[in-house]
């Protein structure tokens, strides 16, 4: 394959400064992958993706990792910091009885090139902690909400535990043993100056549209089961009740008309497509009843659903 041309197609000079603070527009990276995908059988490219990372090439991030005091440490560093290392990515652990959950979120259409990409953070992160690990490491399953490619042997092989596709998130189950273990370069003291620098990293990036769009995100994603409570969507966030209402206050911001937005922008964007019933779309904005939601669009919008799906044909 030609890199040169594979580059150029982003922007990119195959020749130019190494620069890992220099970030592609997700629909630029996707479209990259898409391109590559054209010249060749692109399966098994997420896995050697994965393979090739180092934790040196993610910066202060990449050495936080190194340093933590075991794979929980690592990971953990990575739910709090993603935000100085992807825009389009959030991730976060959960508890189950079978171990951690390793839970990657990303938005938008699930196109190939967001599905290789998406394979191909789950097989860094693998690549990541092994390099780190005493003991050889695999998690206990991966998951994927994409249907499977041709063959699972290149993945399966990879990874070294059972992977599914078409599961309900993306993520890893991880075991609390494999969790636990000593990082080879684990070291407290390095540990605290690296997260002191990654705190002030983070103290320096604007959040203010951040929070909005995570919050908003996050309350998009909960709709569907009900009107999602403060303190479900801070859990998702990884901040406690109380530090995610006094973010939100510290920004002139509340929770109710973040989700009052929230449903009044989905509901005005499912209207202007014709194959979505006015039920369905009640019930995606988190209203039971049909007739609550009618209520809720005429105080929105001055008009009902109905009427408002008239005026935009």
């Amino acid at each position: 394959m030609d890199a040169s041309a594979v580059l150029a197609s982003v922007g990119l000079d195959v020749d130019g400064p190494w620069d890992p603070k220099q970030m592609l527009d997700d629909d630029d990276y996707y479209g990259m992958i898409e391109l590559m995908a054209e010249q060749m059988d692109i399966t098994p490219l997420p896995l050697v993706v994965g393979a090739a990372m180092r934790p040196d090439e993610y910066g202060a991030l990449g050495l936080a990792w190194k340093a933590a005091p075991n794979l929980l440490g690592s990971f953990s560093r990575v739910v709090r910091y993603w935000r100085l290392w992807t825009s389009v990515t959030q991730y976060e652990l959960q508890e189950t009885t079978r171990g951690m959950l390793y839970v990657q979120r990303r938005d938008g259409p699930r196109r190939l090139g967001m599905r290789i990409s998406i394979e191909a953070t789950s097989a860094s992160s693998v690549s990541l902690s092994r390099q780190v690990s005493p003991r050889p490491f695999a998690p206990l399953e991966v998951y994927f909400q994409h249907a499977a490619p041709k063959t699972v042997e290149h993945h399966e092989a990879f990874f070294g535990c059972p992977v599914h596709f078409g599961a309900e998130k993306d993520a890893m189950l991880l075991s609390h043993q494999s969790l636990s273990e000593p990082n080879i370069l684990g070291d407290e003291g390095i540990t605290q100056f690296l997260v002191s620098h990654l705190d002030q990293e983070l103290a320096q990036v604007d959040d203010a549209p951040a929070l909005q769009t995570q919050t908003k995100g996050e309350i998009a994603r909960a709709l569907s089961e009900g009107l999602p409570k403060m303190g479900d969507i801070a859990r998702r966030l990884g901040l406690s009740a109380r530090s995610f209402h006094r973010r939100l206050s510290e920004q002139g911001l509340s929770f109710q008309t973040l989700t009052e937005e929230t449903r009044r922008e989905i509901a005005t964007a499912m209207l202007q497509e014709e194959r979505y019933a006015l039920s369905e779309i009640a019930f995606l904005t988190g209203y039971s009843e049909q007739s609550a939601f009618n209520r809720a669009f005429k105080r929105w919008m001055g008009v009902t659903p109905a009427a408002y799906r008239r005026t935009l044909k």
